[in-house]
């Protein structure tokens, strides 16, 4: 382990919480669900978003179209920070003109990541507007990004980091509050 749990700041039956009332903020805040989207970005904003998709869907009856985007190749730091970048499929199979994309992730740190976003998404159609949900907005921005949806604001200082696990590729659901061990 690279890092020491500090806190369990959300536990398995709380992260059910957060996904359902971001789900209903999302189905109020567009006055429904028509022409709206969801976009998860690479790895945990997709399992976000199907999970947010399933939950409108549970509560409105309807089945929203659930994109997976991956913004390696658009990072600012790709040429420099990432020696091997792990590319990812991105794959949106309805078409953005038009649409209310929400966009997906799991924690807002820079905004870096979701700057990278918003050009790969306009690299693929043009939606009527992006909106972004998080799960975690924990601080320390150094772009004017500003989340529409978030699900829990954690301040942290710059030695901390906020994990989330998830039962699709961890064996939990949690949000962890960590301190990084530097080797």
């Amino acid at each position: 382990m690279d890092y020491k749990v500090k806190a369990v700041l959300v536990d398995s039956a709380g992260f059910a919480r957060t996904i359902t009332r971001l789900a209903h903020e999302i189905i109020e805040r567009n006055r429904g669900t028509e022409r709206l989207a969801f976009v998860g970005m690479q790895t945990r904003g997709v399992y976000l978003a199907q999970r947010l998709a399933r939950k409108v869907e549970e509560i409105e009856g309807t089945a929203l179209p659930v994109g997976v985007l991956d913004t390696t190749m658009y990072r600012d730091d790709f040429r420099t920070a990432l020696k091997q970048p792990l590319v990812r499929v991105t794959e949106i199979s309805f078409d953005l003109y038009n649409m209310n994309v929400v966009l997906v992730d799991d924690v807002l740190y820079t905004g870096r990541t979701v700057r990278a976003a918003l050009d790969a998404l306009m690299d693929l159609g043009r939606p009527k507007r992006i909106q972004l949900a998080v799960l975690v907005d924990r601080g320390h921005r150094e772009l004017p990004i500003k989340p529409d949806f978030v699900g829990r604001n954690v301040p942290t200082s710059i030695n901390e980091e906020v994990r989330v696990r998830m039962t699709e590729i961890d064996s939990e659901d949690a949000v962890l509050l960590v301190e990084v061990q530097q080797p």
